[in-house]
């Protein structure tokens, strides 16, 4: 089966057409201000209205109130809540139930302890997200370009729905998915010439590598 691919953080229409026409199976859009990859309301409605029908939606949101998931959710109509921050089970299966929204839970990882976590998310979210842990010193939980040791999931990956991200680039994906058997892979800061700046060419770059995976 040919791996998934989801593109996130996108912020243009050009970067969004070069993703959906390439073939992403999902695109990002991140509600979390401190994020270069952050969108404002107005311009994730067009975004997702450009890619509706094309490839499934997802807003990122962080450790989101009420009120900024009813922002996100009213402004994307995603078809994912992707919950990056430090949300609980609990929360998690509270938004997932309040706004009948599958859910994705980013669980970061720097050691195969850290990746045992997703097992407490395993009935309250509908996907888990394997990122990179962030450097102590990060604005941002996700993002920073940097990937984790992949057998760290060794003892996880057939225990949950997964999605892997976490320093993907074009040149390390292929390499990624064979190690882990990644369903569906995720890259942010990989396709990108600067922080939250898309280009075009490597996100049509990376999802050649990741779809040409056998």
């Amino acid at each position: 089966m040919t791996t998934q691919v989801k593109i996130c953080g996108l912020k243009t229409e050009a970067a969004l057409e070069a993703a959906v026409a390439g073939g992403a199976d999902y695109v990002g859009l991140v509600f979390f201000p401190p994020s270069p990859r952050n969108v404002t309301p107005e311009a994730a409605k067009a975004l997702a209205a450009k890619a509706r029908g094309r490839a499934k939606i997802v807003a990122l949101v962080v450790d989101a109130d009420d009120a900024r998931l009813d922002i996100a959710i009213a402004a994307a109509a995603p078809d994912l809540l992707q919950l990056h921050g430090e949300e609980t089970p609990e929360r998690v299966a509270e938004i997932r139930r309040r706004w009948r929204t599958p859910v994705m839970k980013a669980i970061k990882v720097e050691t195969a302890q850290d990746a045992q976590h997703a097992l407490a998310y395993r009935e309250a979210a509908d996907l888990i997200l394997f990122d990179a842990r962030a450097p102590a010193e990060s604005t941002r939980p996700g993002g920073n370009g940097a990937p984790f040791d992949w057998r760290a999931l060794l003892g996880i990956k057939d225990e949950v729905p997964f999605m892997l991200s976490g320093g993907l680039t074009p040149d390390n994906v292929a390499e990624a998915i064979r190690a882990t058997g990644a369903p569906i892979v995720d890259v942010s800061s990989g396709v990108e010439t600067s922080p939250g700046e898309k280009d075009p060419d490597l996100i049509g770059c990376f999802l050649r590598a990741a779809k040409g995976v056998r």
